[in-house]
């Protein structure tokens, strides 16, 4: 395939054919536990019944139609998912890049209706990450994704230092048009943010005229054991990024606003062809009805609780940190340790995962995953780490 299409992902010598739950297996047969799930996109797993069948359905009905006109299963998932969300307003995209850049122009636009051509400055997080378009990486808050090659980046953005209280007095003024935060900086190391100076950041954003934007691309739809990430930092957004997860595999994005951001975008601001097709909104409806069932997302924090404990409980000394929410999840290696190295050992045992940060092995497994699979992946897991141990 690499042969074909430019290989920038890196991609290893695997084939997948099929999968079941949160278990893959190869061309050769070969069996693999889950625990990236596409990047986290995979948020119910492979064949998952209830999603296969919606999909089927859907297509057989009716697959695309252009946003010139509206979509019976596109207006329900709208409604299901600003009631289910708090949001009053939103754009439909196809990936969680198209989202943030939805956010970035309602901000822009937001910053020029309340303060004209000066109000425009928009503040990431060091260690960000936004997404791969120019303004998503330039938002991005790591220099190693800002090569030379890509200039100019999109003017106008300046980073702070997350859980930074010394920012709070002197990073906004009458030229910011928006905050944009991370709930958990996945690409970044899944590194978390501390729910006060969530709160407190975005207090001084708004008082400076600022609103608020979540980028939940990661962190939203249940991955980190409620809808919204954000929801158990309290820092209540204005605008709120959507997409992996949201609908179980097919491509989709969303940006969601509200209160000083509603009614911001009009006719033309934004449009997409493909965008909140009645194929992937059918998949999003039962994404979001799944995670809405009594004791699904009391589950998620289960799991990732009892992840978390059981690698911290190996005592393993190359491990020198493990973190997260939910079922995101980061441990972090000793520097000696290559995790490249760590990621392609666990692949040849049976496992996938995926590097985060600079030293940091990443788990997004399914949301659905069933204790066994859990069970056996680390296991994998344990076995690999005391390789290097």
């Amino acid at each position: 395939m690499e042969k074909k299409i430019v290989n920038n992902y890196g991609s290893f010598d695997v084939v997948f054919v099929k999968g079941e739950g949160a278990v893959l297996f190869d061309a050769e047969g070969k069996r693999y536990i889950d625990f990236i799930a596409g990047i986290g996109v995979n948020s119910l797993g492979h064949n998952y019944a209830p999603l296969v069948e919606a999909v089927q359905k859907q297509a057989a009905r009716e697959i695309h139609i252009s946003n010139y006109y509206l979509s019976d299963t596109g207006v329900a998932f709208a409604d299901e998912l600003l009631s289910a969300t708090g949001f009053s307003g939103g754009f439909f995209g196809n990936s969680g890049a198209e989202a943030n850049e939805a956010a970035i122009k309602l901000a822009r636009k937001y910053g020029y209706m309340n303060g004209g051509e000066k109000r425009r400055t928009i503040y990431t997080l060091e260690q960000s990450f936004h997404g791969r378009t120019l303004a998503t990486l330039t938002a991005t808050g790591q220099e190693k994704f800002h090569p030379p090659y890509f200039a100019p980046y999109v003017a106008d953005f300046k980073t702070i230092k997350a859980n930074d209280w010394d920012v709070l007095e002197t990073a906004f003024d009458d030229t910011t048009c928006a905050l944009l935060i991370e709930c958990v900086q996945g690409e970044g190391g899944v590194n978390l943010i501390d729910a006060e100076w969530a709160c407190a950041v975005s207090d001084a954003a708004r008082k400076a005229g600022a609103i608020v934007m979540a980028d939940e691309v990661q962190t939203g739809m249940g991955r980190c054991g409620t809808l919204l990430a954000s929801e158990r930092l309290g820092f209540c957004p204005d605008v709120v990024t959507l997409a992996k997860g949201i609908a179980g595999g097919i491509p989709m994005g969303a940006c969601l606003f509200r209160g000083k951001a509603d009614k911001v975008f009009s006719s033309g601001d934004h449009q997409s062809t493909f965008a909140g097709n009645p194929l992937a909104c059918s998949a999003g409806r039962i994404v979001l009805k799944t995670l809405s069932a009594p004791g699904f997302l009391d589950d998620v924090n289960r799991k990732g609780d009892y992840m978390r404990s059981v690698i911290s409980g190996w005592k393993i000394p190359i491990v020198t940190d493990v973190r997260g929410l939910g079922l995101m999840i980061g441990t972090e290696i000793a520097g000696t340790i290559k995790p490249f190295d760590v990621e392609k050992r666990c692949l040849e045992k049976g496992l996938c995962v995926s590097i985060a940060g600079t030293n940091v092995i990443r788990f997004l497994p399914p949301l659905t995953i069933t204790d066994e699979e859990m069970d056996a992946g680390l296991a994998i897991f344990r076995s690999v780490l005391e390789e290097y141990a």
